[in-house]
């Protein structure tokens, strides 16, 4: 047995296998503390299991006592309470946080104009009290917590996730209503909003690295996320193509495209768009996983492991699947849009001629006099 001992918090969720998996390649004898209530088959045999509340700090003090880790990695449970038990029982420690820290993350109007700095770098305004946003201070203080108790900790700040055993499968949304044999989706501003979002075993990737150069991400917090970063659009046009379905994707004004919201996970649609630059120059991350391959897994996961119509992950995800009023909705965008397309200009609209040749410009304006 490696003589070297990681503990991993958690591991049981969308990106822990990897985590545990990871950790094993890299030599290292491995222990999961998880509650024991969520145990999964892709586990590794030779994992030892802890079974305790990690939301519990008497609980976490009784499963680690006289334990020893070379490193340790929580992923769940009351992060403060963990940071704390394992100050002096883990020579290094990684925690996974939230991007909700971000000022404007959950509420863009806190943003003049509204909306989060495209890309959002680490060095971003945080929520600064509890009084602008609790959950948002929250996560901020619970990262100034862990680097509290562990100075040369690393604290990676995780988007959305995508990947198997998400318990809030967005592309559930998509996949659903593609099985349902709907002809058409309705998407807020022509689905054109960005959002990172981190297929889970990219996500793992970037803990692993911290795991890999302890001195480059001592007392450092990094956004991760995969490199590429698509639009909702883009998005529901890949499920579409890999389920090999056809359909009509209607744009509605954000404010109408209520169906949307649970794809957004927002009732706006503003960018957020984590900036990487930090974890690539001083980790070296890149994608492990193509996010166009991490769709693929996702959807065939979802399709093997279909949540309950009107069940717990549906309703978590606040997606009612209300065709009828979709469709009464879906009535409106067309007939608006084909009485927009009524109305006549006396001269067509289009882009300026700054930047082109007298010829072209010249040329313009005989196409402008036809």
């Amino acid at each position: 047995m490696s003589s070297r001992r990681a503990l991993v918090v958690g591991g049981t969720g969308p990106t822990g296998p990897y985590i545990v998996q990871g950790l094993l390649a890299r030599g290292y004898a491995v222990a999961m503390l998880h509650s024991g209530r969520h145990e999964i088959p892709e586990t590794p045999a030779e994992v030892e299991h802890i079974h305790a509340d990690p939301w519990s700090g008497d609980a976490l003090e009784a499963a680690l006592a006289g334990r020893r880790f070379d490193v340790s990695v929580a992923t769940y449970g009351r992060l403060r309470e963990v940071a704390r038990v394992l100050r002096g029982r883990s020579d290094r420690f990684v925690g996974v946080g939230g991007v909700p820290l971000y000022r404007g993350w959950m509420r863009p109007e806190d943003w003049t104009p509204p909306g989060l700095p495209v890309p959002t770098a680490e060095d971003a305004p945080k929520v600064e009290s509890e009084a602008e946003l609790r959950k948002g201070w929250m996560i901020r203080r619970t990262e100034e917590a862990v680097f509290e108790h562990h100075p040369r900790a690393a604290m990676f700040r995780y988007p959305h996730v995508y990947g198997p055993r998400q318990l809030v499968p967005r592309e559930w949304c998509i996949v659903r209503r593609i099985l349902d044999g709907r002809r058409f989706i309705l998407l807020p501003e022509g689905g054109l909003t960005l959002h990172t979002y981190g297929y889970a075993e990219n996500l793992a990737h970037a803990v692993l690295l911290a795991v890999d150069r302890p001195d480059a991400a001592a007392g450092r917090s990094y956004n991760c996320g995969d490199e590429q970063v698509w639009t909702l659009r883009q998005v529901v046009e890949h499920v579409a193509r890999i389920l090999d379905h056809e359909w009509e994707i209607l744009s509605l004004p954000a404010e109408a495209a209520l169906p949307a919201q649970p794809l957004l996970a927002h009732e706006q649609a503003t960018h957020r768009v984590m900036d990487l630059a930090k974890l690539r120059r001083e980790l070296g991350y890149r994608d492990v996983v193509a996010p166009a391959e991490g769709l693929r897994r996702t959807v065939e996961w979802l399709l093997a492991n279909r949540p309950e119509p009107g069940g717990l992950t549906e309703r978590i995800l606040g997606d009612t699947f209300d065709y009828a009023a979709e469709d009464r909705l879906a009535a409106i965008a067309r007939d608006a849009l084909a009485r927009m397309r009524e109305v006549r200009f006396e001269a067509r609209p289009g882009p300026g001629l700054s930047y082109v040749s007298d010829a072209d410009r010249a040329g313009g304006r005989d196409r402008a006099r036809r």
